[in-house]
């Protein structure tokens, strides 16, 4: 099937949790002009809900959950222009030898792009590793360009394409502090779904977000929540800020709650931003409201907020309590693309480019990533079989993909049988796998 002739670009966009589908619609919209896509939801552990769907406000003309398997054969059936690969780095991997296979013989295939939801602090080199082969990689910042391109270039890989852009989802209207029109100063303290992971950690930063707002009693202080108990999002979430707030000596204060929702529109209320190491600190920091980074726990590379060295933002709670609001360092926000001096709408130029370029020309040559049987037979068949992929990229014996015409009551049978299984899982996640944890430590 050659590509999509339509005079609209046909996106595929390939997600596996709400985080991802958020950054891999935002950023097609980024890259290409007047796009029509459609919407692959991996099936696994962290596939979003409908709620979480709704949350990040991103539309597509179709969409539907999918396994890599079933993605692939779609891929080598249908016409697109584009596919987008907003997955965890294992996940980019199989579906780039998967896609080789399906377009082998191909003169001309769709563009490939994939990078990364946020900041990247942790397995650099592994999940880059696992993106090569892509034709493009996106870099949010100048900053991650420099490293993508050095660990490239350091294994002896093809460099040419990583692109610097930003995070997609930056915007909204500057901050104004005079513009609050009669409503409370207001803290926002943005958790996360796995930093810190202990009890004991989570609890203290809950506590001392309850105590600041009793502190503080003509202030109103949030505690912006990523999902609901038994939901996932890109990362496990085992001791969901909910369960911790009930227990909580005397209970949040009046002015302390837990709220939902799109993080740009709690944003459009926010007065002052408090968290460990949240992609939410850079939205912050885009907008120019006084963003703080915790050094309670200390500045650790465990915790991710050591990539905020010489932001300005660090601080703890107790300066907060005493009324300090950081003040961001200049050099290293254009650095990190936070793009707070007005440049942010050209930061996607480069990328725009490079897409349009690929897709003018007559031929792409085949994807070709660093990984193979030959640079590293030891890991590379592992993580092709977590998705039902041998070592050439095909699917295995007995990887049928079910039919898209499948019956609506065997659907519904397949959904519920699936809800179920996720409830086990997260269960398992949130109760057993902790308790396990406990009984190894005494």
């Amino acid at each position: 099937m050659p590509a999509s002739i339509s005079p609209r670009p046909r996106v595929a966009v390939l997600a596996d949790s709400d985080t991802r589908w958020k950054w891999g619609a935002l950023t097609t919209n980024r890259i290409v002009s007047d796009v029509q896509f459609d919407g692959f939801l991996l099936r696994g552990r962290a596939t979003p809900t409908a709620r979480q769907l709704e949350e990040v406000g991103v539309r597509a003309e179709s969409l539907r959950e999918v396994t890599g398997v079933e993605f692939l054969r779609t891929m080598g059936r249908e016409a697109y222009d584009v596919v987008v690969l907003a997955c965890v780095g294992g996940a980019v991997q199989a579906m780039l030898h998967g896609l080789a296979r399906a377009w082998k013989g191909r003169a001309k295939r769709p563009v490939v792009v994939t990078g990364y939801v946020g900041v990247v602090y942790e397995k650099l080199s592994d999940g880059l590793l696992l993106r090569h082969g892509a034709d493009l990689v996106l870099a949010n910042s100048r900053h991650d360009a420099d490293r993508f391109r050095a660990v490239y270039e350091g294994v002896g890989a093809d460099a040419g394409s990583v692109v610097e852009t930003a995070l997609p989802f930056l915007g909204g209207g500057r901050y104004d502090e005079e513009g609050r029109e009669g409503r409370p100063f207001t803290v926002v303290f943005a958790t996360q779904p796995s930093v810190p992971v202990s009890r004991t950690d989570r609890t203290y930063l809950l506590r001392r977000a309850a105590e600041h707002a009793r502190k503080h009693p003509e202030r109103e202080v949030l505690v912006k929540l990523r999902s609901k108990p038994g939901e996932h999002t890109t990362h496990i979430e085992e001791l969901p800020y909910q369960k911790l707030a009930a227990k909580i000596p005397g209970g949040l204060p009046a002015n302390c709650s837990l709220v939902y929702g799109h993080m740009g529109e709690v944003l459009d209320r926010t007065d002052l931003l408090v968290t460990v190491s949240s992609t939410a600190a850079l939205e912050s920091l885009h907008r120019r409201i006084p963003t703080a980074v915790l050094t309670d726990l200390g500045v650790r590379e465990v915790l991710g907020n050591h990539h905020f060295l010489g932001s300005g933002c660090l601080a703890s709670w107790d300066e907060l309590d005493a009324g300090y609001r950081p003040a961001p360092d200049a050099l290293w926000l254009s650095r990190q693309g936070v793009a707070a001096n007005g440049s942010y709408e050209t930061a996607f130029e480069a990328a725009r480019e490079r897409v349009a370029e690929l897709l003018a020309a007559d031929e792409l040559p085949p994807i070709a990533p660093y990984y193979t049987t030959a640079t590293a037979p030891g890991y590379l068949p592992g993580i092709l079989a977590r998705h039902h992929l041998d070592p050439k990229g095909e699917p295995m014996p007995g990887a049928s993909a079910v039919s898209e015409e499948t019956g609506g009551v065997r659907r519904i049978v397949r959904s519920a049988v699936r809800d179920v299984a996720r409830g086990a899982y997260r269960h398992g996640v949130q109760r057993v796998a902790p308790v396990i944890r406990r009984m190894g430590d005494l």
